[in-house]
């Protein structure tokens, strides 16, 4: 089971549990009373967390919810974040290539590299590893891919995100996107004005619209539908990629 934590104005961390066990994984705490107050009501024990990058609205949780743990469970949980950046409390690097397995919650993680949010920016691609059938991957990708949008450019160039997207977009039709923000709506206030003839995103823009206005999550997104409706994965050339940038930023003023 995947749901959504909500965090500061519009973050979200994402946990996992197993409906079989007690254990729970989350990603990207950027702060720990929302994840304490979530284990808390569900009677779950945190045994791992998962870090994208190292932004302090990603990571500033690790330490008390890691503190809080070793003391319930009596040693420390693994952190897992990207082997390209330095960030305080994490136990295990990682990059491309490297696969975690979390029993705990039957699930196993492939890492990607994503760079251009951040230098040093991962993403995993999550799979159940005993009901694998009608199960789609989960993408936790953190500031990378939004619905409808991307990340900013903070460290990265618009050459490695473009390359980025397009590791992403090449992912199966049905893989569900967990990213880390709530911006589907001011994404899709963007795309529909960059391509004003593009009836799916208008579509999209208007659904949405619906379910801000009663305060429904947006998330998680499908690959198929940000393939056809997200301005930043219908780029043809890295440079196409550079000037919607420029648009993005000018457009939120």
């Amino acid at each position: 089971m995947i749901r959504a934590i909500p965090a500061f104005q519009d973050n979200y961390i994402w946990i996992m549990s197993s409906e079989k066990t007690s254990a729970a994984v989350v990603v990207d705490p950027g702060e720990a009373g929302p994840v304490i107050k979530a284990l808390a009501s569900e009677a779950l024990r945190l045994s791992a967390i998962l870090i994208t990058h190292h932004h302090h609205d990603h990571t500033g949780g690790i330490t008390e919810l890691t503190d809080l743990a070793e003391k319930a469970n009596g040693a420390l949980i693994p952190v897992y974040g990207p082997a390209g950046e330095s960030i305080p409390g994490v136990t295990h690097l990682v990059r491309e290539g490297d696969q975690i397995t979390l029993p705990q919650i039957e699930m196993a993680f492939d890492v990607i590299d994503v760079p251009g949010h951040t230098r040093g920016h991962i993403a995993y691609l999550g799979r159940h590893t005993n009901r694998t059938e009608g199960i789609p991957p989960a993408l936790f990708c953190g500031d990378t891919l939004f619905a409808a949008g991307c990340g900013r450019l903070f460290e990265g160039t618009a050459e490695q995100m473009f390359t980025s997207l397009r590791k992403l977009a090449a992912l199966p039709d049905t893989t569900q996107i967990y990213c880390a923000h709530e911006y589907t709506l001011s994404n899709l206030r963007f795309a529909a004005s960059a391509f004003p003839h593009h009836a799916e995103i208008h579509s999209r823009f208007a659904q949405v619209q619906d379910q801000r206005s009663k305060d429904q999550i947006t998330l998680p997104s499908l690959l198929a539908l940000e393939r056809r409706t997200n301005p930043f994965l219908l780029c043809e050339t890295a440079q196409a990629f550079q000037s919607m940038r420029q648009r993005k930023d000018e457009f939120r003023g």
